[in-house]
């Protein structure tokens, strides 16, 4: 096989792998974390007032056992009014993300079932007002 050919088998494989990498790079999906990013960038100081304030209480734990998420609140919030939301954010698929609203109950305790959520890995995102107190805590979570 002379040199000409050699050449040319070089070129025609380097044209195939180009377009191979050419056809990955569009079909990869990539996801925002969120759709309204700068609305939630403005309201961005509410979380660092948010989570200043839970620093100053007792830490939230989260617990599973028996198929249950418990999301424990501090002790000095039972029979509080608790309103507001748990995200369970999954940074690799945006369709496995859950928004739960909070229906604490009068021990400080919220109750979701497991089966609500896929396996994965999860950032619990949780933003709560007490008595017109915003607090914002998050919390990793790992689901088998």
């Amino acid at each position: 096989m002379s040199w000409g050919n050699k050449l040319i088998i070089v070129f025609v494989v380097f044209a195939a792998l180009m377009a191979t990498l050419v056809y990955k790079a569009t079909q990869t999906k990539f996801e925002l974390v969120s759709k309204d990013y700068y609305q939630d960038e403005l309201r961005y100081q509410d979380k660092i007032d948010g989570a200043a304030n839970a620093a100053l209480e007792a830490p939230t734990s989260i617990e599973v056992k028996d198929g249950l998420i418990l999301l424990r609140f501090p002790d000095v919030h039972k029979n509080a009014n608790i309103t507001g939301e748990a995200w369970f954010y999954c940074s690799v698929d945006a369709t496995k993300d859950k928004h739960i609203a909070l229906n604490v109950d009068s021990n400080g305790i919220q109750i979701i079932e497991r089966k609500r959520l896929q396996k994965g890995d999860y950032q619990i995102k949780i933003s709560y007002e007490i008595n017109q107190k915003k607090y914002y805590v998050a919390h990793q979570l790992q689901l088998q």
